[in-house]
Order: C-alpha cells, then structure tokens, then sequence
C-alpha cells in the first residue's frame, strides 16, 4: 500500500506547519536504554525545543538514560536486582563468546551455539522488560499519578514490549520510534511481507533471492517466529493476562499502535511493502558537523592530501579480542592516512604512529570533516546514516545482531566492503582499506550518489517525526491510517474462510451434478431394459 495520505500531509506541513505554533502536549516517554536511547533522546530533545512536556519512565539500573535532565522529566522505577543484561560488561562477555564460537568455523554446530547465545540473552533481556512493565502495573500509586497526568500519546521503542503494555492499560495513542519489534524486523508486524524478495533479520541475502537464499530466509523466519512463541511472548503474555485480560497478547497490541515512526530510509532499506501509518524517518538523527576540538583537529590537519580513517565499534562494543586488534593495528599502521581509533582494550603492541587510539570520539563531526576518508564500523544503525548522511565509505566488520544485515544492504548498494572479523589478515583489511578509499574505484561515489539521496527530499526526517507526533496529539491518536487486519483471525486475514466455502460451494455443485449424471445414466439403462423385455 502507498502512503498517500502520508506524503500529503507531509507536504502541507512544508508549506505552512512550522510557520504556525507548536500545540505543546504531555508525552510520556517508555525507552529501550543502550543505543537505542541515543536516538530516542536526539527525538526528545527537539519535542522540547517544541515546548511539549516529556515525561521518561527509566528503572534505576538504567546504563545511558539519565534520571536529570535539561529537556525530560524522569519516573524511576526501583528494582530489586539489576538483570544480566543490564551489567555493562555483559555485552562484551557476550561478543567474547560469539567471536571465540565463530573462530571455530561455520559448521551447523557453531550455527546452532550462535542462536543458543542470542535466544538466551533475548530471554532474559525480555525477561527483565516484562518484570519492569509489571512493578510499574502493580504500584497503584504510580498508576494513578500516570492516569492524573492524563498524558496525550504513549512515545515507546517496542523492541521491547514494556512500554506497548504500559500505553495500553492508560489508553494512550502510541507512537512508536522503531526498526525492531520483540522478535524481528517491524514491518513483519503490520505490512504484508512476502518472503521471497523480502530478508528477515539473520538471513544476511538481499531482496534478489535464489533458491537457497530463499531457503536461509525460510529457515531464519522460523527462528523468528520460535524466539517470538517460545522466549517473548510467554514473559508479556503473563503480565497482559494479569492486567488487561485474555485474549490480548503483544503482538496484538503493537499492530494496535496509532503510528509507527520508522527509522528506515529507502535508500539504505530493500523496497518492500508497507501502510498508511509508517512514517519514514531513517537518519533523523544525524546534524551538520560541529568543529573538532583543538588537539583532534591538529592531528586530522596533519593527514595533508591522505585525510583520515576513523574506527568505531558503537556505543556498547568498545575493543574486540586481542589478535583481532593486533591485526586491525597492523593494517592501519601501513596506511599513508592517520587513523583514529576508538579503542577500549589493551594497546595493540602493533600499533603504527599514524593512529591516534581514543577512548571516545565525536564520530558525527569526524564523519562530517572534509578530510576524512573512510569509516571503519561494526555496522550499527546510526553510525551507518551517519556515514550515509556525510557521503563516507564504509569498510564493516558486523560482530553481533542486525549489524550483518544492515552491512549486507550497504554493501548491496555499492558503497562498503564487508569482511570476517573472525578470519581478519593483515594484507586483505589493508588492501580492503586501500580499496574503499580508491577514487578509481566506485565505493566512494556511490555513497555520494546515496547521501545525495538521501537529502534530496521534501522534509527532513526530524520534522517529518515532529510533525507526525504532534498530528497525534492533536487528533487524539491516528486511527484513521491504520489497518484492522490485526483484529481478524488468520483463517480470516489469509481468507481461508472464504476459500473454504467456494471449495464447498464448487464440491457440493460438483456433488449434485454427480448425482444428476448418475441418476440419469440409472433412468437411460432402466429404459433400456425395459425396451429389450
């Protein structure tokens, strides 16, 4: 389906909306911590430039979300244990174990120990979100000051499903600023998604499919759908049961939200099918760069003609395994570029004059300065619109999650080189490196031609989600663009029941004709003997 109303809207509101005020509302604000805080915060930050009121619910293990802050008022939840997951050296113990896995091979048992890792950290991480969404339900004096407050939309992230119960229970409009949803990739929720052209998360093919790509798309489809039947629903759906009563369950209540704020841009995304209430807004978080500090710009300046390479691994993966860092170091020191390098673990004993090792950097404004020449990722979701928006090159080494298939796309494209980080030699990443900064090669002005891309459009996507979320403020919600199909039964929604009852309309026909032929045949022998006697 094309969103028309979408696009018209979106239209209106270049001519005339931001000329006229803003109608301030109270938003109250369900995140996901980690990386997807980020964005969220960047999306908050310009609502209260706005002059709306946020209210953020945080527990009070939280890594990133802090419990003051300029722009958001903050609802902290007390819990007695803090989850696995939410230690913040979890997520590198977990990177440990999947790359000394990979490092043994891609047999079907390193395939198998692979999923267990990911199914076991979802568990608990859902685990925990359910845990949370139900403290806050059983706290009638929070419940009540939430319902006082009387808030004009429920802004969530449904990757994980707290904030989807919690805006439900209130009878909220929802807004959701998503990719992910508790078992896969969004769209999958709400849009029809054909599976042969259309890649599910860890099936790492494009939209062009052979036969077995189609096949590992099946196959990692049907991990989809266990991790959602098997690990995530049955945490929510013991919390839904308890406070809003059978037959709700989660999923039902995602495809019930009023407006999905998609960070997805098709100029990165495959094409694919999608609805009225999607509103695209991949890259809204990406700005202009700011000026460098002194010492950074110091060093970038002293790159002369060769510029600079820049290296992140994320908000959350600052180092890898040690001979893997060794042979990134090695590699960088045989560049004529120098090199900076976010880098948390021990100092490679490898590592070359021309790198500068940080143990933070300012990767927007690093992207965003004219003599930086590639961008050396692990392939998350921002750094890669952030590559996207500033025109760099991408050399990726995906680790862990959709880092593999955000790289498979960008890579699809024409403007990055993927490599094994588990199998990493010194001369393919040097040569790799060498390559994507070539300008006889097309890495680079391919990813011109899609920053080009993606600036060339009527709004940005920040106010294309700042429009959108005021529209449902002031219209109490969005109905009216989204779909009821999530309200039927699947024998409906595939029309099963439809193609039940022609097969027994054309059966019973077929039966009656029968029976006409051979009680005609029985009247034409009767005759017959009859005519012989």
């Amino acid at each position: 389906m094309v969103p028309g109303p979408v696009l018209t809207l979106s239209l209106i509101y270049l001519l005339g909306g931001f000329c006229t005020e803003s109608q301030a509302g109270k938003i109250l604000v369900y995140p996901v911590d980690g990386s997807h805080w980020l964005n969220m915060n960047v999306l908050l930050g310009k609502l209260h430039q706005r002059g709306h009121i946020i209210t953020v619910i945080r527990s009070s293990t939280s890594w990133y979300i802090a419990e003051e802050a300029p722009h958001y008022s903050s609802i902290t939840v007390p819990l007695l244990e803090r989850s696995s997951v939410e230690d913040p050296g979890y997520m590198a113990s977990f990177l440990r174990r999947n790359l000394e896995i990979s490092q043994k091979g891609r047999s079907v048992l390193a395939f198998i120990a692979l999923q267990k890792e990911v199914v076991s950290m979802l568990s608990e991480a859902h685990r925990g979100s359910a845990e949370m969404v139900r403290t806050i339900l059983e706290d009638r004096k929070l419940v009540q000051k939430l319902k006082i407050e009387q808030y004009d939309l429920m802004l969530t992230d449904p990757g994980f499903g707290g904030g989807v119960i919690l805006g439900s229970y209130l009878g909220l409009p929802m807004v959701f600023n998503a990719r992910w949803i508790t078992n896969g990739e969004a769209h999958f929720a709400i849009a029809p998604s054909p599976l042969s052209y259309i890649p599910t998360i860890g099936s790492l093919v494009s939209d062009q499919m052979t036969l077995l790509n189609k096949l590992k798309n099946f196959l990692h489809y049907g991990i989809g759908l266990y991790i959602d039947h098997v690990i995530t629903r049955p945490y929510y759906q013991s919390v839904c049961d308890q406070f809003l009563g059978s037959p709700t369950n989660i999923y039902s209540l995602m495809q019930g939200a009023d407006l999905w704020l998609m960070r997805v841009d098709f100029v990165f995304e495959f094409p694919r099918p999608t609805m009225p209430n999607v509103v695209y807004i991949g890259g809204f978080q990406c700005r202009s760069a700011n000026p460098l500090s002194p010492e950074l710009e110091e060093f970038v300046q002293s790159s002369g003609e060769h510029g600079v390479v820049i290296m992140s691994l994320g908000t959350l993966l600052g180092s890898l395994l040690p001979e893997i860092s060794e042979v990134i170091a090695s590699a960088f020191a045989r560049l004529p570029q120098k090199v900076i390098w976010r880098h948390l673990g021990p100092r490679p004993s490898t590592l070359g004059n021309n790198t500068m090792v940080v143990d933070w950097l300012p990767q927007n404004d690093l992207l965003g300065h004219p003599k930086t020449r590639a961008f050396v990722t692990h392939g998350g979701t921002n750094g890669i619109y952030e590559a996207i928006y500033h025109g760099i090159p991408v050399l990726g080494l995906p680790l862990i999650f959709d880092q593999f298939d955000n790289m498979v796309r960008l890579e699809e494209r024409g403007a990055a080189k993927v490599l094994d980080v588990t199998n990493l030699e010194v001369e393919s990443l040097t040569k790799s490196l060498q390559d994507i900064m070539d300008e006889k090669q097309s890495y680079r002005s391919n990813m011109h031609r899609l920053s080009q891309l993606h600036h060339d459009q009527p709004l940005k996507p920040m106010d294309n989600a700042i429009f959108w979320l005021e529209f449902v403020i002031r219209r109490k919600g969005a109905s009216h663009l989204r779909t009821e199909s999530y309200k039927m039964p699947w024998y409906a929604y595939h029309s099963v029941d439809v193609m039940a009852f022609l097969l027994g309309v054309f059966a019973t026909v077929f039966f009656l004709i029968f029976t006409m032929l051979k009680c005609l045949c029985r009247a034409v022998r009767s005759r017959r003997k009859v005519k012989l006697q």
